[in-house]
């Protein structure tokens, strides 16, 4: 996939206020420029989760202050090269995109619909942030422009089930860097 501008890449999940939220902000950060990311949701809440600002913040330093919960109405038009979804129910009723772009599905538990105590659904939320950061470092080790689009369509894909698999087989090691 040849690209001399930022891949654009939306994450979708119902309410834009956890899992779409971190996976914007992390590649955010992890993308190095690479990507134009930004998040929706089917349903946005209106509100980011304070967990997910906080465990942005305590346990990535990443500021997310300006992150809002927003519906995926606001992007209809825009060609972006990749669309993900991280909940099932954004991947069942993910509208169609233009510009063909390659959609994949990466099901996150959903830390905000967690019902319990406090400290189990701050574990929760570390937990599937970590999830969502390391699918992230995937995406970020594949040399997106030397592979052609099928390739990049099927590891994409397989982040989603497989990270583990992907991360080997694209020679990334465990902070996300490529080997070669």
């Amino acid at each position: 996939m040849n690209s001399a501008k930022p891949f654009k890449v939306l994450f979708l999940c119902t309410g834009n206020s956890a899992r779409s939220v971190m996976a914007e902000y992390f590649l955010r950060r992890l993308g190095r420029g690479a990507f134009e990311v930004y998040s929706a949701g089917a349903q946005p809440k209106g509100v980011v989760h304070p967990l997910t600002l906080k465990t942005l913040q305590e346990k990535f330093h990443i500021d997310a202050s300006d992150a809002r919960s927003k519906s995926w109405d606001e992007f209809k038009g825009v060609e972006f090269d990749f669309v993900i979804t991280v909940c099932d129910n954004a991947r069942e009723s993910c509208p169609v995109w233009p510009g063909q772009p390659i959609i994949a599905h990466w099901g996150l538990e959903d830390p905000a619909a967690f019902v319990g105590p406090a400290e189990a659904k701050e574990r929760l939320f570390n937990r599937v942030a970590l999830e969502a950061y390391r699918r992230i470092q995937i995406l970020t080790s594949l040399p997106l422009a030397k592979l052609d689009r099928l390739r990049v369509e099927r590891l994409v894909k397989r982040i989603g089930t497989e990270p583990e698999a992907v991360a080997s087989e694209a020679g990334a090691t465990s902070d996300g860097r490529r080997l070669d």
